[in-house]
């Protein structure tokens, strides 16, 4: 089986020292990527870990693809406890830093421990160097790319920043990379803050030499003459109109299922702004969105579907421009768009001021510093809710994203199984709830009959991409056996290694308190119940959604 190659790097900012392991072991059973970061924070991490603590630990990986030239492989994965959720939890970004991680000859890089100084870590093949950087408190991501350009001659494409609110510790801060790409979910961010690290850079020409079959290529042609893919156009925004059309997009905090002006946030009002061409490393699809305002001159990358709906809709706003600025303030500041959009939603829904543009990017910059109002949305919906009086819209304390299960009834089971949370990228069930979206077999969105086996087989199969690791948006080109073919494996071996993944993950959530109260959604679905329990039996789970004692996981400890 095709894995990457390298050894882990430790680096224990706490006493400034490194060390090196051999984890072949590790890398050869579970791939690269996620896959490998999660079998090594299930072991390396105490079970009781404090998120904010020094024995939480940041695992930070790539994949044996990241060694080809195929379209869909500029990613990297990031696995740790979140503070969001309380459980383990892996986010991956995309943009041009997969391959500056590569070339250092490591296959994972731990950060663990806690600096008292604020700290800028330079990772090399040649070796580490660790940096006091006094000067960056309070910075920016765009603020930390300019002073690391100066001094050091580094590009935003080989940092990783975390932002003010990383620094202070807001529960959703994400991990920047290449200006506007996000380590979002989670809050990993501020793991990484909470550590006092400021930015780590990736620099060498060590990259393994991985043989990657010629099929590579295939794929990357194909994705380079897709040019009536709807998403190489206006990106994930795509689904607005149609999501809005079925109603699947979450407006006015949760209460309705339709915006009355997606048509002024989605696809062709976000084209609209489009300027040039936007992708991650080798990736000929180029579905990102650098947009422009030419009025205001605000220039960004995005908003994404997810940030459509979640300071568009969500927030009662229908001013495209208004959510290009707060997708912007989140990306300079160090937030989820998401979780950031929602818990500010909530916080309209409470003071009746849906629609709001400058109290939403006023209470933007309150959140990242935790000045007044905002050092309580700071800490999310499910810490929020009671004080604002609102209902608790998460799932394991992470907030929802767009296509919304009620409509979507697989996509809702999804978001309660899955171990990250309402994160709609775990299983990705909407892909097949949504005939338009892809070239999956469509299922019938009403109900649940026979889709826990699907969702177990999606969430496997999600693990293996995400190990690879592979964007899900290659899913209308990256067949069964292409995956077969480029990992050197058979497809129900690979789905093993999925199932292992996500069980880990499970395991190490039980370790923590989690079970199947945590499986909840806050809307019914029919025959929610039943459903989960025939989730947790194709899964060989017990009844309460923990893992046996009997398992493999477990018996491996």
């Amino acid at each position: 089986m095709l894995h990457t190659a390298g050894p882990l790097l430790t680096i224990d900012v706490s006493d400034r020292e490194t060390r090196t392991d051999d984890v072949d072991d590790v890398l050869s059973s579970f791939v690269g990527g996620r896959g490998a970061a999660t079998k090594l924070a299930h072991d390396r991490i105490p079970f009781d870990a404090d998120p904010f603590g020094p024995e939480n630990s940041l695992f930070f990986t790539t994949g044996p693809l990241q060694a080809s030239n195929m379209s869909f492989t500029g990613r990297m994965n990031c696995t740790g406890v979140s503070p969001l959720t309380g459980g383990l939890l892996s986010s991956n970004a995309g943009g041009f830093l997969s391959r500056h991680f590569a070339a250092t000859g490591y296959s994972a890089v731990e950060l663990t421990g806690r600096s008292d100084d604020l700290l800028a870590i330079h990772v090399t093949d040649e070796g580490i160097e660790f940096e006091d950087v006094p000067e960056l408190a309070g910075a920016t991501t765009s603020e930390v790319g300019e002073y690391m350009a100066e001094k050091h001659g580094f590009g935003d494409e080989q940092l990783l920043v975390s932002g003010p609110a990383g620094e202070n510790r807001v529960r959703f801060a994400s991990i920047m990379t290449t200006e506007h790409r996000a380590f979002g979910r989670g809050g990993l961010g501020a793991v990484m803050g909470a550590k006092n690290v400021k930015c780590v850079s990736f620099e060498g020409d060590s990259a393994p030499d991985i043989d990657i079959d010629p099929i590579q290529m295939e794929v990357h042609r194909e994705a380079a003459t897709a040019d009536d893919h709807p998403m190489k156009e206006a990106g994930t925004t795509s689904v607005t109109e149609y999501a809005n059309h079925v109603s699947a997009l979450p407006s006015y905090y949760f209460s309705e299922l339709e915006f009355e002006g997606a048509s002024d946030i989605g696809g062709g009002a976000v084209s609209d702004k489009k300027y040039k061409k936007g992708t991650c490393s080798q990736c000929a699809f180029a579905c990102k969105l650098p947009t422009k305002d030419e009025e205001t001159g605000l220039e960004t990358e995005g908003p994404e579907y997810e940030t459509v709906m979640a300071f568009g809709s969500n927030a009662g706003i229908d001013d495209v421009v208004s959510v290009m600025k707060s997708n912007d303030l989140c990306d300079e500041l160090g937030m989820d768009t998401i979780s950031c959009g929602d818990v500010i939603s909530a916080y309209l829904a409470a003071n009746d001021e849906f629609g709001n543009s400058d109290l939403i990017h006023d209470l933007v910059e309150k959140i990242a510093h935790r000045e007044d109002e905002g050092d309580l949305l700071a800490e999310g919906v499910h810490r929020a809710a009671d004080d604002l009086g609102v209902e608790d819209w998460t799932v394991k304390g992470l907030e929802f994203a767009a296509h919304d299960g009620r409509t979507l009834n697989g996509q809702g089971l999804a978001f309660a199984t899955s171990n990250r949370g309402a994160d709609h990228m775990y299983a990705e069930f909407y892909s097949k709830e949504y005939p338009l979206v892809s070239k999956d077999e469509a299922v019938d969105p009403t109900g649940l009959e026979g889709k826990p086996p699907l969702i177990v087989a999606k969430e496997n199969y999600n693990a293996i991409l995400d190990s690879g690791v592979v964007c899900k948006f290659s899913r209308d080109f990256m067949t069964e056996e292409r995956i077969e073919t480029l990992l050197d494996a058979e497809y129900d071996e690979l789905m093993e290694i999925g199932a292992e993944v996500v069980e880990l993950e499970r395991h190490f959530n039980n370790q923590r308190g989690f079970d199947r109260a945590d499986d909840t959604l806050p809307y019914d679905l029919p025959e929610f119940e039943s459903a989960l329990s025939e989730y947790y039996e194709e899964r060989g789970w017990n009844d309460d959604g923990t893992v046996p004692e009997d398992s493999g996981v477990v018996s491996a400890d």
